[in-house]
């Protein structure tokens, strides 16, 4: 099960590049189911999502490369490329999206729980913006439909 809050980021915290990060590309091959490819760094999983906004099921596996490319080539609409910062924020990791590509200017903040109740009690750090936990136009599988960041709330 995965619980999860979004938010749009107002500022990046200064000392960003402190942090670790990975570059991370994304295809679908469906959006409904979301059936999900990636590649982190020199890693690669399919992924397949259940529906939900905050909570939802996650079952991921590992894939080679090979099967990865294979499935790429099968990929509809835009792959996402993004980087991803690890931040901790004590008890949780922040994973701080910078998009580049299409989405270029959309900065998303992740913050996973073990539970509902944890996720509905977390207060944010300043630098955050709105949530969007809720909107599933911030969805991935969303956003790899969009031609234009206009379409969001930024």
């Amino acid at each position: 099960m995965e619980i999860e809050k979004k938010f749009l980021v107002k500022e990046l915290p200064a000392n960003l590049y402190d942090y670790k990060c990975s570059l991370i590309n994304q295809g679908y091959i469906s959006t409904a189911p979301v059936i999900r490819i990636r590649q982190t760094d020199n890693a690669y999983y399919l992924t397949i999502k259940s529906k939900g906004l905050i909570s939802r099921e996650e079952y991921e596996i590992e894939i080679s490369e090979s099967e990865y490319l294979s499935l790429l080539s099968k990929a509809d609409n835009n792959i996402i490329t993004k980087n991803r910062y690890y931040i901790p924020f004590y008890p949780y990791t922040i994973e701080l999206d910078v998009f580049s590509g299409l989405l270029e200017g959309l900065i998303v903040a992740e913050v996973e729980f073990s539970s509902l109740d944890e996720a509905n009690a977390f207060l944010p750090p300043s630098w955050f913006g709105k949530e969007v936990s809720s909107d599933s136009r911030y969805h991935n599988s969303s956003l790899c439909k969009i031609q234009s960041l206009s379409s969001l709330d930024l």
